[in-house]
């Protein structure tokens, strides 16, 4: 396989460093992230910014059912011009696409190499459609993956980690130093795992006001957990807070960073029916 700085001279191209292409081209470690999705024959699979297809050929080689989707006119061009058997190539945004629609199919896996802008965009919408993604491995800055598997009591443990957490098992598979890429990132990279459990960890009343209240519980994470949930007094006054704590079993004088997703969930669910007053 050509290197991708063989690829884009070829197509007399550059990396573009405003969107944050770094092009991985070491086969040892795209053959690895393509077997993390455990991918079976004829399985949709979406991979989000293919870029110059390195990774596009591991899937492909799996039997699956690839839609790559990309943003860049270039990358575009380039991966027409490549033709990758067993691969439909779109025009869209990786932060905004609709998976399942993409690819034509109720249920996918998710894959890509995701620039550090796109990050929370993409995990936001990987726990939007969750109904429809079965598992999504993607390549990361280091830390963002450490703090997706941060346990509760850490300091990189946060909003993300609780969101994911109660819906998915998030596991760290492995490191990519910079050097893989083309041209190497700052910073050492990350695969993480994101497998959809059969049902949440913990019931909630409201999917919405969940992510509101972990929000709050995170806006000024130094502070104890009463204290910083006071921040948004739209979901509840601090008399209910109080009050749902305690129902919940939770002291106020924890901090956010200490509570498992179950126990947000509880909390969530001890503030009662929505809107109820």
């Amino acid at each position: 396989m050509e290197s991708p700085r063989e690829i884009l001279k070829r197509h007399g191209l550059h990396a573009k460093h405003s969107w944050g292409q770094n092009f991985l081209g070491d086969e040892g470690a795209l053959q690895e992230i393509a077997e993390a999705l455990e991918l079976r024959k004829d399985e949709p699979v979406v991979e989000l910014g293919p870029g110059l297809g390195h990774l596009t050929r591991f899937l492909a080689a799996t039997g699956a059912r690839v839609t790559a989707v990309e943003k860049d006119r270039d990358m575009l061009a380039v991966l027409e011009k490549e033709a990758i058997p067993g691969v439909r190539v779109v025009s869209g945004n990786a932060a905004t696409v609709d998976f399942a629609q993409a690819a034509g199919a109720e249920e996918v896996a998710v894959v890509g190499n995701l620039p550090y802008h796109l990050t929370s965009s993409i995990l936001f919408q990987v726990l939007e459609q969750r109904a429809h993604v079965s598992r999504a491995v993607f390549t990361l800055q280091k830390e963002v993956v450490e703090r997706l598997a941060a346990e509760p009591g850490t300091r990189d443990y946060g909003l993300l980690t609780v969101l994911l957490g109660l819906y998915f098992d998030i596991e760290h598979l492995f490191t990519l130093e910079a050097h893989l890429f083309h041209p190497p990132p700052k910073v050492d990279s990350a695969v993480v795992r994101l497998t959809r459990l059969k049902a949440p960890r913990a019931p909630v009343v409201s999917e919405e006001r969940f992510i509101r209240l972990v929000k709050a519980a995170f806006a000024q994470r130094r502070k104890t957990l009463l204290n910083s949930l006071k921040s948004d007094r739209t979901l509840a006054t601090p008399e209910q807070y109080a009050k749902a704590l305690e129902t919940a079993g939770i002291d106020p004088m924890r901090r956010a960073e200490t509570l498992a997703p179950q126990e947000f969930a509880a909390l969530e669910q001890a503030l009662g029916p929505v809107g109820s007053p």
